[in-house]
């Protein structure tokens, strides 16, 4: 058994070496240098590694996806005629700011002056600039709402979260002011172990503009598609999730995913684009994701909240 083990690890390490890695060389050629940003010290680059992940996606109304979306440069990602609702939560267990929950609730978009064709973004990603618009992105301490939004315009915001496995299941919760705002959870799926290097572009609005910050991925992950996923998701009223609510949410996934140990780095290198309208009174209706006001004063903790409610939540 333990001969079976550790050629099933040497073989998943053989298969990652065949993938071509999503980091920039730039990235690399940082490592072991510091940083200080808006008083966080960070030692580069910037890592999570043994990070718990899970991952879903969801059906919803495309057009509905696209009333959610700011400016004129982004357009709902489409999959059979519906877009994608992107469930992600990382329990970051080694970061240079702490031990943090980070859950992510995204649309599917593809960045550009044109739509994209229908799945050519699953192949051709960069080019196509695929990637999420993130709606809404609580996390665990008040530290990672510094840098996160302060540094790369996320709209993190600290909640009750927590991220429990069990032997069958992984979920994630988040509370907000004692209410819900969302809990995810996912059947295992099947340990198929396939080696995954990825790149997630978020976008997020922020200060009336759009910034866009890449983090790359790595892990085996256990996946399932189609019938063989399942999951179940229930969207609160926190104000936080509230345009979720729009979106007619299908309760069945395209796909589920779960990394018990991913590893990431989020890119320091980061892109901003001015959020436009039409006309004036355009541009003051649309989402631009709060003022600097919101991140002015914030400190370094890295305290938690108490634990979410479960009972909001159970069978």
């Amino acid at each position: 058994m333990k001969n079976f083990a550790q050629l099933h690890a040497a073989m998943h390490r053989s298969l990652h070496g065949l993938l071509p890695s999503p980091v920039p060389r730039r990235q690399i050629k940082l490592g072991g240098q510091y940083a200080i940003v808006d008083g966080i010290n960070h030692v580069m680059p910037l890592t999570s590694n043994n990070s718990p992940m899970l991952m879903a996606a969801f059906p919803i109304n495309k057009r509905a996806a696209a009333g959610l979306l700011p400016g004129k440069e982004m357009r709902p990602f489409s999959l059979g005629g519906k877009g994608l609702l992107m469930v992600m939560v990382v329990n970051h267990t080694s970061t240079d700011i702490g031990k943090y929950i980070e859950y992510s609730l995204a649309i599917a978009i593809t960045h550009g002056s044109r739509p994209a064709p229908p799945f050519l973004p699953l192949i051709f990603q960069k080019s196509s600039k695929l990637g999420q618009f993130v709606v809404d992105l609580p996390v665990s301490t008040e530290i990672s709402v510094k840098g996160g939004k302060g540094i790369q315009g996320m709209p993190k915001h600290q909640a009750n979260l927590d991220f429990v496995v069990t032997d069958a299941t992984v979920s994630a919760q988040y509370d907000q002011d004692g209410m819900l705002g969302s809990f995810i959870e996912i059947e295992q799926p099947a340990p198929v172990g396939l080696p995954v290097r990825l790149t997630v572009s978020n976008y997020c609005a922020f200060r009336g503009m759009l910034w866009k910050s890449d983090t790359y991925v790595e892990g085996t992950a256990n996946v399932a598609y189609g019938r063989q996923a399942k999951a179940r998701l229930i969207v609160g009223d926190a104000p936080g999730v509230a345009p979720l609510k729009t979106l007619h949410v299908a309760p069945k996934p395209v796909f589920t995913a779960w990394l018990p140990e991913a590893r990431s780095l989020l890119d320091d290198h980061i892109e901003t684009w001015f959020l436009t309208a039409s006309t004036e009174a355009g541009a003051a209706t649309l989402r631009g994701g709060g003022t600097m006001d919101s991140v002015v004063g914030l400190g370094q903790s890295q305290e938690w909240l108490a634990p979410p409610d479960r009972s909001r939540t159970a069978h």
